[in-house]
């Protein structure tokens, strides 16, 4: 249960009782948005324990990961460690949940690289400045979103959008990190010339052996030790191996393999991008993705844990906590952030209690970067690269698609447009077609909903659909037509034409159609109209217009539009039974019920 208190401190004795109450309103409000406040104003030292030794457990992912996926973005490798100390430190303030471990994220690293590095044109400091910016303008984008409340918006990515994107995105990151485990670079921005640069790379000779050992091995060591011993830290292991084998037999020089080198000794300071505004529109949209595809990882990570942990979780302080971060992090040379499936577990698994884990482990990269940058110099790239592909083959998700494709054909084909979109045509791009065409498919399935003409099944009770139940008898005269979903501008025609094929297709003649209108929520004016098309084409028929189960609300609108003026204010009933019933009243049928045997 959550058993942090949240009553605002006493303030000193003699405190005019106005200010008192200024005071604990103040500290309600602080509290409301900086939910780490009142967990350090709560703190218990039972909880420290934990804490310190989460985060220095913690300490040892963040740099290698944190490295391995700035490098896989395009940037120099200490901006991943940059990126991994301000946004803990933000969100341990800003942040709801109380595990949570933000930094960079693999998902976010091709749509960043895809960004920067062509706006970059092979300028580094260029790159960072672009990379600070688009942090920036995610986490505005993220503060917006969160202020609003709009926090849903980030249901747009649905799972197969998010399925298709991330195989992509994995299949992308991969291809790029591979030159880099055979010991060459490729320089080409789309996913087909990559690979033929690799191909070809590897063709004409040009990998370094000893390189392709360690980054191969490095790989095999992680793969084997999150499949056969998840408590142990394969990256860990991995990256300390490859770096004193490296340091040991000087391998930048004696096997010519690139590796970190120097890092700068210091902490990042304060330093707000240079970029023009052309610059900045180039970057919106993508900032706008970012922003989406950050939340919607971490609304579902931070809800699962705070399931554990008996609290609860506000979405959209998790769209406000993360922009500030992004925020930190491109205002102090990091770049996009994002919540960590791999390194929450790690931080959860070492015993962590609270925002503290992240701070001593922001701290403790800190520490290294003043007192010991030595230590990473020695580094191969090709083990960076390794963590990466792991961490690319731990999301890659090629078992939902088949899921998908057994399932759901449409949404498999939504999928594979998100899959073939991001991979082949651009991240941005493929994302802006595939969320296009799942509006495009909401309004289609808006624009032609599912609807049934109903009839009583012999020894089952209520009426039923028809083309599900053949067997089914209908009331002669009376055709029970039910509609499952809101009538508005997009599909009152398309009701109208329906229910006169209903009426047209029943196996008697007509003499009352019954709207069956449980399921409709909402009728608007151009609606309305169809409703008094339809009504005045049955009635030139000879047939009745009647209603069971419509809301009352619903019908207080068209009673506003001055729809009932037209069609009858009489013409209502609650049920489908009620409205079977009112007919044989006033109509002579040869009709016996089942139950009335």
């Amino acid at each position: 249960m959550d058993d942090t208190p949240h009553a605002p401190p006493l303030p000193a004795p003699g405190t005019p009782p106005d200010t008192m109450q200024r005071v604990g309103q103040l500290f309600t409000l602080l509290q409301r948005w900086m939910p780490g406040l009142a967990t350090l104003c709560h703190y218990k030292m039972a909880w420290l324990f934990h804490d310190l030794g989460a985060g220095l457990v913690l300490t040892a992912i963040l740099v290698p990961v944190g490295m391995g996926y700035a490098e896989a973005s395009g940037l120099p490798a200490i901006h991943g460690l940059y990126a991994s100390i301000i946004p803990l430190l933000a969100y341990a303030l800003f942040g709801p949940s109380r595990i949570l471990v933000l930094g960079p994220d693999s998902t976010l690293t091709a749509v960043i690289a895809a960004l920067i590095l062509p706006m970059a044109a092979g300028s580094v400091e260029r790159a960072i400045a672009l990379a600070g910016m688009l942090a920036i303008l995610s986490g505005i984008c993220s503060l917006l979103i969160g202020l609003a409340r709009l926090g849903m918006v980030a249901d747009l990515l649905s799972k197969p959008i998010r399925i298709g994107f991330l195989n992509a995105i994995a299949l992308t990151v991969l291809v790029g990190q591979f030159p880099k485990v055979f010991g060459f670079s490729v320089k080409a921005d789309g996913l087909l010339e990559k690979t033929a640069l690799l191909v070809q790379g590897i063709a004409a000779g040009q990998t370094n052996p000893v390189a392709l050992l360690i980054g191969a091995g490095c790989l095999a060591l992680i793969l084997l030790i999150a499949h056969y011993r998840r408590r142990w830290p394969g990256v860990l292991m991995a990256v300390v191996l490859a770096t004193a084998v490296s340091a040991v037999f000087n391998l930048a020089d004696s096997a010519h393999i690139s590796v970190v080198g120097s890092l700068p000794q210091g902490l990042p300071h304060w330093q707000f991008p240079q970029v023009s505004l052309a610059d900045v529109q180039l970057l919106l949209p993508g900032a706008v993705i970012i922003s989406l595809l950050s939340f919607a990882d971490t609304s579902v990570l931070s809800r699962l844990l705070a399931q554990r942990g008996g609290y609860q979780v506000h979405q959209n302080q998790e769209m406000l906590a993360l922009g500030m971060a992004n925020m930190a992090a491109g205002l102090f040379q990091g770049f996009s952030v994002s919540a960590s499936a791999s390194r929450t577990p790690v931080a959860e698994a070492a015993g962590s209690k609270t925002q503290l884990t992240g701070v001593v482990g922001a701290l403790a990269v800190a520490g290294l970067l003043m007192l010991a940058p030595w230590l990473l110099q020695s580094l191969p790239s090709a083990a960076l690269a390794a963590v990466v592909i792991a961490a690319c083959l731990s999301f890659a998700d090629v078992a939902g698609m088949r899921e998908l494709y057994r399932l759901n054909k449409i949404e498999f084909a939504l999928s594979l447009t998100s899959f073939f979109g991001v991979a082949l045509i651009g991240v941005i791009e493929g994302i802006v077609i595939t969320l296009a065409l799942a509006m495009l498919l909401l309004l289609w399935n808006t624009w032609h909903p599912y609807f049934a003409v109903l009839a009583r099944l012999d020894g089952t009770k209520g009426y039923h659909d028809i083309s599900r139940h053949p067997e089914g008898r209908q009331v002669p005269g009376l055709v029970l037509f039910r509609w499952d979903a809101q009538l508005f501008f997009a599909n009152g025609e398309v009701f109208r034409e329906e229910a006169k094929h209903a009426v047209a297709s029943a196996p008697t003649p007509t003499h009352r159609l019954v709207v069956v209108a449980d399921a409709i929520t909402n009728i608007d004016i151009t609606a309305a109209d169809a409703l008094v098309s339809l009504y005045h084409e049955l009635k030139h028929q000879g047939i009745e217009l009647c209603f069971a189960g419509l809301k009352g609300q619903i019908k207080d609108r068209l009673h506003a539009y001055g729809t009932l003026d037209i069609i009858g204010h009489d013409i209502f009933a609650p049920t489908v039974g009620s409205a079977v019933n009112i007919y044989r009243a006033t109509h002579e049928v040869n009709w016996k019920d089942w139950d009335e045997v």
